[in-house]
């Protein structure tokens, strides 16, 4: 009998210990590091500052998946939490912007996967997008605005642009003009940090 309460006790400390220590970033090809090695893109960028500066052990789960919308983040953020991360990074929308979807549907896409984030316990925080007024001014100030609904109605702490200082700077993106190279993804990396460092 004391036996398995000594392994139930394990166990259970096992899991809160791993609960406590990995961060999962959600998101699409600039979260997962389209273009550059996977130890450049920032989620692992993040990780390393953690260790460095905070003297924390964090594992980083890194659930970018290029191509993503909003439309199919709550199916991997279910598989994800089996890991049983403490925090969650949401940064899913881009897609969404870049090929005009319907932001009505985008924003109860984006609640979905916060709402269900939330009932693990974790810490949800959000990150939001910009996109080019060329997809028309009314459509990119709807888009900006959406996070905002969203922050308010749900009470998150919302990072208000991913690509800050990033976006639009040739020497910090490919040749695309819109995934970020690894110079690009370190500054992400050093605002996301500064973004979440508090949570931790």
């Amino acid at each position: 009998m004391k036996k398995i309460l000594l392994i139930t006790l394990i166990c259970i400390l096992n899991i809160a210990y791993a609960k406590e220590n990995r961060i999962l970033f959600l998101g699409d090809s600039l979260t997962e590091g389209l273009g550059v090695d996977k130890q450049k893109a920032y989620p692992k960028l993040v990780e390393n500052l953690i260790q460095k500066k905070l003297k924390k052990s964090i594992e980083v789960i890194n659930g970018g998946v290029s191509g993503s919308t909003t439309s199919d983040g709550l199916n991997r953020l279910k598989w994800y939490l089996r890991k049983k991360p403490s925090l969650i990074f949401i940064a899913l929308g881009a897609n969404d912007g870049l090929r005009g979807l319907n932001l009505k549907k985008s924003q109860e896409n984006l609640e979905e996967i916060i709402l269900y984030a939330k009932k693990s316990n974790a810490k949800v925080l959000l990150a939001g997008m910009l996109i080019p007024p060329n997809y028309g001014l009314e459509y990119a100030k709807d888009f900006k605005t959406m996070y905002q609904k969203i922050k308010i109605e749900h009470n998150l702490r919302l990072m208000p642009f991913l690509l800050e200082g990033v976006a639009g700077q040739e020497s910090l993106n490919q040749a695309d003009g819109i995934h970020p190279n690894e110079k690009g993804h370190e500054i992400i990396a050093k605002n996301v940090f500064e973004f979440i460092k508090e949570e931790l």
